[in-house]
């Protein structure tokens, strides 16, 4: 268990590195927030890491500063090279468990998070994205006054290069057909009694496909806010040209199997979003969009 403190983490955890300022650096979540005649959930969180040290600071912190009072956080690096493991070592008093050393990639470390969690809620969040402000006690009211099985919400993809936020939604209707849309991965959070280990098999859309198991049968809520940052860089999974032939794999092998039917590629799951992405935006600059 990360250890909570009454009156919040800020003044306890190591000072940010200098220059840097705002969420999560010099501002913290309240922990006041959270009322303690109520029981809240244990909420695991875990992040896999593998030579992100230039992120995985504000990724620690983003979590440990939600300051919420029933959290377990486990760290996973796979042997990292440069400054990760100094990091997650200034941060090991608030770290409920963590290991550096080589594993057999991401999807194994996520695998080997999720086997030491006892949680009753769950979630992962790499080592180069972070979660926003006040996420967890948003997350954590909605499990708890909906009962459902999985909750989802937007995210804002930041260009490193360009120093610009994009916000990226979950397209509203089509997100009942789970398997449509990418749903942004930090933005996920589900019950512990529907999860089960991510493909190994798989380097880049383990999360999609993961999605396509855990969901389907599933209650589930969308949240219609961003809740998480995911940084767009060139060594991003998600965004580097050269992992294309790796997702180009990735599909081949999800669409393989039968069980998923119909699976839409990843060119085309990200055309749908632009699209939509800029059809929202023309009807904003009208005031014609509603509650979307």
């Amino acid at each position: 268990m990360v250890p909570p403190a009454q009156d919040g983490l800020l003044k306890l955890l190591p000072a940010p590195p200098e220059g840097k300022t705002g969420w999560p650096w010099t501002e913290e979540s309240s922990a006041a927030a959270y009322d303690a005649n109520t029981t809240w959930p244990k909420l695991t969180i875990v992040t896999p890491s593998y030579n992100q040290g230039q992120f995985l600071e504000q990724t620690i912190r983003s979590v440990l500063l939600q300051n919420y009072p029933n959290l377990e956080y486990i760290v996973i690096d796979g042997g990292s090279t440069d400054n990760s493991k100094d990091i997650i070592e200034k941060y090991s008093p608030w770290i409920s468990y963590r290991q550096s050393e080589k594993d057999n990639g991401q999807s194994h470390a996520i695998n080997l998070g999720f086997s030491l969690a006892s949680g009753y809620y769950m979630a992962w969040v790499n080592s180069d994205d972070y979660y926003l402000k006040d996420v967890f006690y948003l997350v954590t009211r909605r499990f708890i006054s909906t009962k459902v099985d999985f909750i989802y919400g937007y995210a804002y993809n930041f260009h490193v290069k360009t120093v610009r936020f994009e916000l990226f939604k979950v397209i509203p209707l089509l997100d009942y057909f789970i398997r449509i849309p990418v749903l942004p991965q930090p933005s996920c959070f589900w019950a512990a009694h529907i999860h089960q280990p991510v493909n190994e098999a798989l380097e880049c859309s383990l999360d999609y496909e993961l999605w396509l198991r855990i969901v389907k049968g599933n209650s589930r809520k969308l949240i219609k806010q961003p809740l998480s940052v995911a940084n767009v860089h060139e060594d991003a999974k998600t965004s580097s040209p050269r992992l294309n032939a790796a997702r180009e794999k990735d599909h081949q092998l999800i669409c393989s199997q039968d069980a998923h039917g119909p699976v839409y590629d990843w060119d085309k799951k990200i055309l749908l979003h632009r699209v939509y992405n800029r059809i929202v935006n023309i009807l904003d600059k009208f005031n014609l969009k509603q509650n979307l």
